[in-house]
């Protein structure tokens, strides 16, 4: 065994009405990748707060290389060694690369601002984890994986010997993340200790060293990754094998519910399909596709020209709340900024998007509502303490499960689900599979805009690929004889052969 870095033991954590976290034991040892996996609600979140000095445990302690360690905000935590990126990213996007790594942190003479020898260090640490990054250019102007790149820089130079990476790869292409896995082996080489948390698990077994596994705010195991096989892990984290597969759907081919002629604008380059009756119609590809940008056409966010029928009629929208009133909902992709109210209970975001179901001559019925938002946190396994608390307070996972009921709750026609399973583990997504399926044995269409390959070969009967803009092939799911490699070949640029 090598040196510990940072023991918690026996740590718990009480909210009003639930306990996050109940005794968690486990130890990290230094230069190592200690990966945190769990379902939403299982502690992760509260787990990674309580180390970056975000949330106060209610009982139990922290070792911090053989010394207590229990830091009361996220500065304190910093200025100890531990840093934490989450995944929301925390850029000035108006400033330098520059402007924003010595944020906080700036040299001053009498009030102005001056140069120091740490603006040198600043340079020389990002130029070693990535050269192209120039101190000088906008944060605008870069990926979301070079953001995180300056992020990670400005840790170390910071002096964390700890670095906490949450969900770092969910807004990441392929190669940006295989860049973040070539990153993380450098930080590992070079001393630092990295805390990785993922949903997914191909990359914990690429990047992790360690795991421990959460359940319920408690330690199921800790163990090293080379003595866990990809099912035992998942056994551990749901008690049970996940083990999706692509399913029929009972699709009527004759009955075009929707199609799309010509959609072309800034990014899409004439872009045409039908969507049928009980079909889940999926769109697959990389960052920049175009996935992102064919959703919110259809639901009336984006401009475009080209022509949309819904059931033959005119379907294109200027507005998601006509889209709406036309019988087209849409889960966004970014859930905090576009998918709730973050000041909102869950029951005023799951009930926002159909008054008519809760308002009598123009009056709120606050009865209907809570039993319409207790309906759908049973239908969808969101973990909460009641229909009231603030939804700001749920873990991501289960804010993403407030957006998909919100949606539900418009008693839609056509779901538009634009990357509806990011962040949420395996067991949520299952679930998410199992309603999307039962949507559409009862008449309506899905159209799932996804990154995963994995979820468009489970879930959708058609799989359209977009490289660059353009829609290069539609492909019938066929099950196990569903060619992915063709899929991502196609994905990646290649030949539509």
């Amino acid at each position: 065994m090598g040196e510990t870095i940072l023991e918690i033991i026996n740590v718990t954590k009480s909210f009003p009405g639930i306990i996050a976290l109940k005794g968690v034991s486990f130890s990290i040892q230094k230069n190592t990748v200690h990966c945190i996996v769990g379902e939403n609600g299982a502690g992760k979140s509260t787990m990674i707060k309580i180390l970056a000095g975000a949330e106060k445990y209610t009982s139990g302690h922290l070792l911090l290389k053989g010394k207590d360690y229990s830091p009361a905000t996220v500065r304190e935590a910093m200025e100890c060694g531990v840093s934490v990126l989450f995944q929301e990213l925390n850029v000035i996007e108006q400033l330098t690369v520059e402007e924003n790594m010595i944020l906080g942190n700036e040299k001053n003479t009498l009030g102005i601002l001056r140069k120091s020898d740490d603006t040198k260090n600043l340079k020389n640490i990002l130029h070693k984890i990535d050269p192209s990054i120039a101190m000088n250019s906008y944060v605008s102007n870069l990926s979301v994986g070079k953001k995180q790149i300056l992020q990670i820089a400005k840790a170390i130079a910071l002096n964390a010997e700890i670095l906490i990476l949450d969900e770092p790869t969910a807004a990441l292409s392929e190669d940006e993340t295989r860049r973040l896995f070539e990153v993380v082996e450098t930080l590992r080489n070079n001393g630092i200790t990295i805390i990785y948390i993922s949903h997914k698990l191909e990359e914990i077994f690429k990047v992790g060293d360690f795991v421990t596994i959460l359940l319920d705010g408690q330690v199921v195991k800790t163990a090293a990754l080379s003595e866990l096989s990809q099912e035992e892990l998942v056994k551990l984290m749901l008690g049970k094998v996940v083990s999706e597969k692509y399913i029929d759907s009972d699709i009527d081919m004759s009955d075009v519910i929707m199609s799309a002629r010509g959609i072309s604008n800034h990014l899409l380059k004439d872009v045409s399909f039908e969507l049928h009756k009980g079909e889940i119609f999926g769109f697959y590809g990389l960052l920049g596709a175009g996935k992102t940008e064919m959703a919110r056409a259809i639901a009336g966010i984006d401009t475009y020209n080209g022509e949309i029928k819904i059931s033959g009629k005119n379907g294109k929208f200027s507005s998601p709340r006509e889209a709406y009133k036309n019988g087209i909902c849409i889960v966004p992709e970014e859930r905090r900024m576009q998918g709730i109210v973050a000041t909102l209970s869950i029951r005023e975001n799951i009930t926002l998007t159909n008054a008519k179901k809760t308002t009598s001559f123009g009056i709120r019925l606050n009865g209907r509502e809570r039993q319409i938002a207790k309906e759908y946190i049973s239908q969808l396994g969101i973990t909460c303490r009641s229909e009231e608390q603030g939804v700001a307070y749920l873990s991501g996972g289960n804010q993403q499960k407030v957006v998909f009921a919100k949606c539900l709750n418009a008693d839609a026609e056509i779901l538009l689900l634009d990357e509806p399973t990011r962040g949420i583990d395996m067991g949520a997504k299952e679930e998410i599979h199992n309603i999307v399926r039962d949507l559409v044995r009862a008449g309506n269409a899905v159209i799932v805009f996804s990154s995963e390959l994995l979820e468009v070969l489970n879930l959708c009967d058609r799989i359209a690929v977009l490289f660059d803009g353009s829609l290069k092939t539609i492909i019938k799911n066929e099950g196990e004889n569903t060619d992915a490699e063709r899929i991502m070949h196609i994905a990646l640029g290649g030949e539509a052969v």
